[in-house]
Parts: C-alpha cells; sequence; structure tokens
C-alpha cells in the first residue's frame, strides 16, 4: 500500500496543476477573444457605442438588454489610455475597467461620479500619465473598459445617445 503513496500524490499534484493552468489559460482567451470581437466595430483604444442587445446583435454573450454598452478594448502596448466617462443625469450607468484575467479593476457609477465627467489613466507600470488625472496601473497590456447605461424603455437611447457618445477613450501620446 505505501508504495502508490508517492505515485499517488505525483498524479494529484500533477491533475491539480494542470487543472491551475488550464483555468488560468482560459480566462486570458476569453477576455483576448472578447477583446478581438469589440476591437472589430472600431479598433483598440477606440470606444464604440453599440446597439441596445438583441438575440441577433450580441458581441458578448447574453447581455442584458436594457443597458446601452459602449466599450474601449484597449492595448497599452503603444501607451497608457486616458478614458473620459460621461454620466447621464438621472440614469444608472457605470464605467467599469477589466485586465487580461477578467478581473475588474476599477468601476466608478453615476453616484460615485456625482453626475460629473471622470477622467481616468489605464498605465502599466513605468508608462507616464498627465499629472492630476486618476491612474489606475494594470498588470497586462489588453483589456475592456464598458460603459454601461440603463434605459427604463429601449425608445430612450435615441434621447441618451448624445450624452452617451461623450464618453471615449485614446492613447496618451507623448
Amino acid at each position: 500500500m505505501t508504495r502508490w503513496i508517492v505515485p499517488l500524490l505525483v498524479f494529484l499534484a500533477t491533475a491539480a496543476g494542470a487543472w491551475h493552468a488550464t483555468l488560468a489559460a482560459a480566462t486570458f482567451g476569453l477576455m483576448e477573444g472578447a477583446v478581438r470581437r469589440l476591437s472589430a466595430r472600431a479598433g483598440v483604444n477606440t470606444m464604440s457605442y453599440g446597439q441596445l442587445a438583441t438575440p441577433a446583435n450580441q458581441p458578448i454573450v447574453r447581455p442584458s438588454p436594457d443597458l446601452a454598452y459602449s466599450s474601449c478594448p484597449f492595448d497599452l502596448s503603444a501607451g497608457p489610455l486616458l478614458i473620459r466617462y460621461v454620466p447621464v443625469a438621472g440614469r444608472y450607468s457605470s464605467l467599469s475597467v477589466f485586465d487580461a484575467r477578467t478581473d475588474v479593476v476599477f468601476v466608478r457609477n453615476d453616484t460615485q461620479a456625482e453626475g460629473k465627467p471622470v477622467r481616468i489613466a489605464i498605465a502599466r507600470e513605468g508608462q507616464k500619465v498627465p499629472a492630476g488625472v486618476e491612474t489606475i496601473r494594470v498588470g497586462y497590456d489588453r483589456g475592456i473598459a464598458l460603459v454601461r447605461l440603463l434605459l427604463a424603455d429601449p425608445a430612450e437611447i435615441a434621447q441618451f445617445d448624445t450624452i452617451r457618445r461623450q464618453s471615449n477613450c485614446a492613447t496618451i501620446r507623448g
């Protein structure tokens, strides 16, 4: 019986390591697929303003049909990213930033923003950002910034689209 303990422990350690590696690779793979799919609209480091979700146009699996999504797939290899998020008065909205591992690294909603526009920089360690801009340091070049706007009725999208399009993102140059 004791001669099987060492091989059994080696097997269990190998299985646990393989499980952990698969899980880690899956999160990176899922986010890379989402970045590619979303960047097909307008490219990376550019905000795109999606249509309301329907079964026919879902770029991401199962988005909420009462939320208007704007997304900025980003790649920090060319420099840090500046995001401007403009809340819509009287409506719930939020800015969330996800890194390459699908971890949420930043969230700010309309209440926290006190109805005022928010400017944040997303940067890797060592990348320079403008003075006075709130900076989120991330460990990976790629990810997604997502702005959500809650609508009471799908028809409201036309009413709020101009404000929604004031949220944007761009690479910081210099």
